[in-house]
């Protein structure tokens, strides 16, 4: 199943999250900076959402309070939740 979050305080606006069993199928980001938000959804596919969740939780973007990788931390959190 496909899931959609709404981020808040990034430059991307959503990011869609498949999961199965807890592992991430595919993450896709709506808006943001392309090549880096690419980049992350490759370096998670596969992996299991909670290792994700514990390595960017808590990433800042500048001065933001919040970021892209902080910001697919919380819909991680989220969807394994629901």
């Amino acid at each position: 199943m496909v899931y959609t979050y709404r981020t808040q305080g990034t430059c991307a606006r959503t990011i869609d999250i498949e999961l199965e069993d807890g592992i991430i199928k595919e993450i896709r980001f709506g808006g943001g900076c392309a090549g880096n938000t690419q980049g992350i959804a490759k370096l998670v596919e596969g992996m299991k959402a909670e290792e994700v969740i514990g390595k960017l939780e808590g990433i800042r973007c500048g001065f933001k309070s919040t970021s892209c990788p902080d910001q697919l931390a919380k819909a991680l959190r989220i969807v394994l939740e629901k």
